[in-house]
């Protein structure tokens, strides 16, 4: 609405210029001239009012302002503000990206009007319709400057909201990463923990009365896990408020294996090859991917015992957390607790297995293996 209000004040502004400069004689077009009679009059309305309707049909206005002007000009009248309106709606077809209609327009009005000069029986004045040619040349050039300018203007625009977008996108997608490694984190410190505790309350219980030394051990295997467990939650807290605390890493394992075999769990540690220095990530992930590994042997294997096999390598290091329990299958496959782990090696560009081991026909404890690089993600 606001670009055909402004489009019907250009077309009145035109038709009062063209009739005002005609009637006073302000131009001249360098012909032989007859005075202005109602048909003239008529040709310069038709052709300004037409411009109305110049950005929504250029090709319609641009014929009646051409053919217009150029019945206008045969017709011997005055003036060059006749000219005016093919002039703007060269111009607007440019502007509009419709290079061929403007050059096309703009080589019917001159063709029309340069043989009406050529056909003349003297000879022009200078000035009046011999300056038309640059004249159609300038509006066609003004007409491309534009639109590229608009172009570039709305690529500008277009980039700005894809990266306002694109910023929009990359902080629901951090939140989200950071909600699934605050869960991850504290699902691996406070499930492991609680187990160990469960196991040490339970064995508490049963020895209170008989042996107060193994009760005793019990409680305070006890009181262990639970400072653990609020060192490892101050930690996950500090690096949310973005302080510097320890990171969980293979450093660790040592006490991790001292708890488990607190809780009844003998590990036997291998070590292949010797240690490399592993990415924050990939360290990480594997003291909590073994962690969770003892955590759902305490769980659900019964009486077991660990072998911890870690292969280091020169790229790449290997994982595996075997049991001898007797593993409730269908709940250490498809628990939380593997799908954390999986996804710890996925987003340390790594790989992780998990299933019961089959020896002889029969199912016979569970293994973990997980493959991890050692400079983390490429």
């Amino acid at each position: 609405m606001k670009l055909w209000r402004t489009d019907a004040a250009i077309a009145v502004g035109v038709l009062t210029l063209g009739v005002t400069g005609t009637y006073a004689r302000l131009s001249r077009s360098g012909l032989v001239e007859c005075p202005l009679d109602p048909f003239g009059l008529t040709l310069i309305t038709l052709s300004s009012l037409a411009l109305i309707w110049r950005r929504s049909s250029p090709v319609w206005v641009g014929a009646i302002t051409v053919g217009c002007g150029v019945v206008y000009y045969g017709a011997r009248y005055p003036g060059v503000f006749a000219a005016a309106p093919a002039l703007i709606a060269i111009y607007t077809a440019a502007s509009l990206g419709r290079r061929r209609l403007a050059i096309g327009l703009a080589v019917a009005l001159a063709v029309g009007v340069g043989g009406l000069v050529a056909l003349s029986d003297v000879d022009p004045e200078p000035g009046g319709l011999s300056l038309l040619s640059g004249w159609l040349v300038a509006v066609v050039v003004c007409g491309e400057v534009v639109r590229n300018r608009r172009a570039y203007l709305d690529e500008v625009e277009r980039r700005a909201a894809e990266a306002e977008r694109t910023r929009e996108e990359a902080a629901l997608r951090r939140a989200g990463e950071e909600r699934l490694w605050i869960a991850q984190e504290l699902h691996d410190t406070l499930t492991h923990t609680i187990s160990v505790m469960n196991v040490q309350t339970s064995v508490a219980l049963q020895l209170l009365e008989h042996d107060q030394a193994r009760t005793r051990a019990a409680l305070l295997a006890v009181k262990e896990s639970g400072q653990e467990a609020m060192h490892e939650l101050r930690a996950t807290l500090g690096v949310l408020r973005q302080a510097d605390g320890p990171e969980a890493g293979l450093a660790r394992l040592p006490r991790l294996v001292d708890r488990a075999a607190a809780a009844g769990l003998p590990v036997k540690t291998v070590v292949v090859g010797a240690p490399v220095e592993l990415s924050a990530e990939v360290d990480r992930a594997a003291y909590r991917i073994v962690q969770e590994a003892f955590t759902n042997v305490l769980r659900h294997a019964g009486p077991a015992t660990i072998t911890l096999t870690i292969e280091y390598g020169t790229d790449m290091i290997k994982l595996l957390v075997e049991d001898d329990g007797k593993s409730d299958a269908g709940t250490a496959e498809h628990g939380m607790g593997l799908i954390g782990m999986r996804e710890r090696a996925v987003a340390a560009g790594g790989t992780l297995t998990a299933g019961p081991v089959k020896s002889q026909g029969a199912f016979e404890g569970f293994a973990v293996r997980a493959e991890l690089p050692v400079g983390g993600r490429p």
